[in-house]
C-alpha cells in the first residue's frame, strides 16, 4: 500500500485548499478511504471518509466546509476544504479502511501534507 498526499500549504482564514492522495499497491475501488489529521495537540483525528459506494462521512466541525471525493480511474482521493479556520491547522493524512464500507478501522500510510491556516 502506498499513499502519497499533496496539496497542503499556508492559507488565510476563510481560504480554500484541495488535498489529493495518490493511491497504489491495492485495488483502490474495493476499499473505503479516509482523511485524518494530526493537529498541534498531537492526537490523530478522523476527519472524513468515503466508502466504495461514494457514501460520505464527516466530523461535525467540518460539515458544510469540506468535501471528500474519489476518482477510481485515477486511484486518487480528494479533500476540498473551504472556509478554512485556524483550528484546521494540522498534518493531513489519507488512510485506507479495511473494508469496502466505512468501518473506522483505517491505516494512514502516507507522509502527510501540512495545512496551516493563519493570517
Amino acid at each position: 500500500v502506498q499513499l502519497v498526499e499533496s496539496g497542503g500549504g499556508l492559507v488565510q482564514p476563510g481560504g480554500s485548499l484541495r488535498l489529493s492522495c495518490a493511491a497504489s499497491g491495492f485495488p483502490f475501488d474495493d476499499f473505503a478511504m479516509a482523511w485524518v489529521r494530526r493537529g498541534p495537540g498531537g492526537g490523530l483525528v478522523w476527519v472524513s471518509a468515503i466508502d466504495g459506494l461514494n457514501n460520505t462521512y464527516y466530523i461535525d466541525s467540518v460539515k458544510g466546509r469540506f468535501t471528500i471525493s474519489r476518482d477510481n480511474v485515477e486511484n486518487t482521493l480528494y479533500l476540498q476544504m473551504n472556509s478554512l479556520k485556524p483550528e484546521d491547522t494540522a498534518m493531513y493524512y489519507c488512510a485506507k479502511d479495511g473494508s469496502f464500507y466505512w468501518s473506522g478501522h483505517y491505516t494512514p500510510s502516507g507522509q502527510g501534507t501540512q495545512v496551516t491556516v493563519s493570517s
